[in-house]
């Protein structure tokens, strides 16, 4: 990893390469566009707003010519410019200049928020939309109720795409915190992420978005769970940061942080409890007893 960080920064090339390869090798394993993102997040919080736009521009450019040569289409260069690569940019701007993970982080989640209040702006029936595309591509031996569970689950469909794209944004923000604190700041982002927290303004905002969510019904009720479940991942992440910590502090560190990890991944309901962590910390602050002996 430390030589592909690198390798990006050896110059704009390097950087537009990486970027837009990364974004079409990711059409086939989507989980490659963390990287790609990743390498846009790096040039931006290393050489600032100016670079990062000229590598995202150029990278689009190069992303779209290379969609036209091999699949006739340019329509994902557009997808990855709007979506990933110009948001990635923005939050990137506020870690380099702001200096606060947390703040970056809430950005990125607030963009998620407003983005599920546009969509429902722009198209009223969204739950019609989704169960629409959810019927596409459901099987054909399906079970009979089963077009009646995607019916339930398209009205929160936008909220679970939203998380998803915030999720995949705030990942690549980190590879390229990361891959910068291995290049110029070794063990920068150990000690930024393990000290993320939530600011107490969105914490409230948070809690009142659940509270009309619960109280409300009809559409309100609906927009206001879409957002609920962007928010989910601020607060997971929080949570990631304050358990991640309270392992570390014992003495069988070096298999629980990883196993909490591995849990996370293998259980992802588990994640409920964790944000729920995270939620309170903005008031407990949990990890202060835990943070003198923290050594992973």
């Amino acid at each position: 990893m430390e030589r592909f960080a690198a390798f990006i920064m050896r110059g704009r090339i390097h950087a537009m390469s990486a970027a837009s390869a990364l974004a079409l090798i990711s059409l086939f394993f989507p989980p490659i566009s963390i990287l790609s993102t990743g390498a846009v997040a790096l040039v931006t919080l290393r050489l600032g707003a100016y670079e990062g736009l000229w590598v995202l521009a150029c990278s689009s450019l190069a992303a779209g010519l290379l969609g036209l040569l091999l699949s006739g289409s340019f329509q994902f260069a557009l997808f990855y410019a709007l979506i990933l690569w110009l948001p990635v940019w923005v939050i990137g701007i506020a870690l380099r200049e702001g200096g606060q993970l947390a703040l970056a982080v809430e950005i990125a989640v607030l963009i998620g928020v407003v983005g599920v209040l546009g969509y429902y702006l722009y198209e009223p029936e969204v739950a019609n939309m989704w169960l629409n595309i959810l019927k596409l591509m459901m099987p054909a031996d399906a079970p009979i109720d089963a077009e009646e569970r995607l019916g339930v689950i398209a009205h929160y469909m936008t909220g679970i795409a939203s998380a998803g794209t915030i999720t995949s944004l705030v990942l690549g923000l980190f590879l390229g915190r990361w891959w910068q604190a291995i290049l110029y700041n070794p063990g920068g982002f150990k000690q930024e992420f393990l000290a993320l927290t939530g600011h107490s303004v969105i914490t409230v905002a948070s809690v009142a978005t659940f509270l009309v969510a619960v109280i409300s019904q009809g559409l309100v009720s609906e927009i206001a769970w879409n957002a609920v479940i962007v928010l989910f991942v601020l607060y997971a992440l929080i949570g990631s940061a304050v358990m991640h910590t309270i392992f570390a502090a014992m003495k069988l560190a070096k298999y629980t942080v990883p196993m909490f990890y591995i849990t996370l991944f293998l259980i992802p309901h588990a994640m409920l409890p964790v944000a729920l962590i995270g939620l309170s910390d903005s008031w407990l602050n949990l990890r202060k007893k835990h943070s003198k002996s923290n050594t992973l």
